[in-house]
């Protein structure tokens, strides 16, 4: 089996804040890195995509939906907490639904359309580091 080869630079990534009918759709990680925890449909950006392409390609990939891009709700840093994990700038978007019902991947195993309140659904999920504030940035985004 040959090596995996070790990362040597930070990778890009996007997600996207999915709104609809005043709700943010949430994914639950099927693998690792995070497995167990919500987080936002995305995945890195490849060699000459914009964010936005990428961003969409991912969607639709990880979700089957169909999304308007409103804006960059923020940005994290993931820095590698093991050997051989990855370092990643993942740069959060604020979209509206636009079509189709979720379909997951193999990446993904739940999905929920949760009202984008701390005190609410939110505080009783495991979630991704840094999530509830993207989600708080994109719902201003969208006007909520």
């Amino acid at each position: 089996m040959p090596s995996v080869a070790q990362p040597t630079h930070p990778q890009i990534a996007v997600s996207a804040a999915i709104f609809r009918e005043g709700k943010v759709l949430l994914t639950r990680r099927a693998r690792s890195p995070a497995k167990g925890f919500y987080s936002l449909p995305g995945g890195r950006v490849e060699f000459g995509e914009s964010l936005h392409q990428a961003l969409r390609r991912e969607v639709d990939e990880e979700t089957g939906l169909e999304i308007e891009i409103i804006g960059l709700a923020g940005w994290r840093e993931v820095l590698p907490a093991d050997p051989g994990a990855g370092h990643y700038l993942i740069m959060s978007f604020a979209a509206r639904w636009v079509a189709r019902e979720p379909a997951l991947n193999d990446e993904l195993d739940d999905f929920r359309w949760v009202a984008p309140d701390p005190l609410g659904s939110l505080g009783d999920l495991k979630m991704t580091g840094g999530l509830e504030e993207i989600i708080q940035a994109a719902a201003r985004l969208i006007g909520l």
